[in-house]
């Protein structure tokens, strides 16, 4: 059975990647108005106050899914979805750095049996430094049953 406080004593909040984005202002244009957005600022690139809709912030993706040195949970591993806190207008078409952290570990016991939740946390920060963004992204293992 594996360990929680063990893993988060080892593995919380050391950054284990960074990454550089810049976002399109066409693709951002085009994420605005698939998300229903109507607003000049989000689908009008010349307007002053272009930026881009969190929507686009949700696809920023981080090099590492986990630590290189992260053990192997065994179970069935799959997607618990994704949290985006803006802070500032990201401005498509400036560069981004991304930096990515486990922020939580934690479990929860069900009729399927335990499954344990890792939060990858992305924070962005543009390129004065000033946090923009922050992205969560949840991964759920669910343990194998014993046989």
């Amino acid at each position: 059975m594996v360990d929680i406080e063990d893993l988060k004593s080892k593995f919380l909040n050391l950054e284990y990647d960074t990454k550089t984005f810049e976002l399109d202002p066409q693709r951002a244009i085009a994420i605005a108005k698939a998300s229903g957005e109507i607003l000049p600022q989000f689908t009008d690139p010349e307007h002053a106050e272009f930026e881009a809709v969190p929507a686009m912030v949700a696809s920023l993706a981080s090099g590492r899914r986990l630590p290189i040195d992260f053990p192997s949970l065994g179970g069935i591993a799959m997607d618990g979805g994704k949290a985006v806190t803006s802070l500032k207008a990201i401005r498509p078409g400036t560069p981004l750095t991304g930096r990515t952290h486990l922020h939580d570990i934690y479990d929860k016991s069900g009729r399927s049996g335990r499954m344990i939740f890792l939060v990858a946390r992305m924070e962005i920060f543009n390129e004065g430094g000033e946090h923009v963004a922050t992205s969560d992204s949840r991964m759920v293992i669910r343990e194998k049953p014993d046989a």
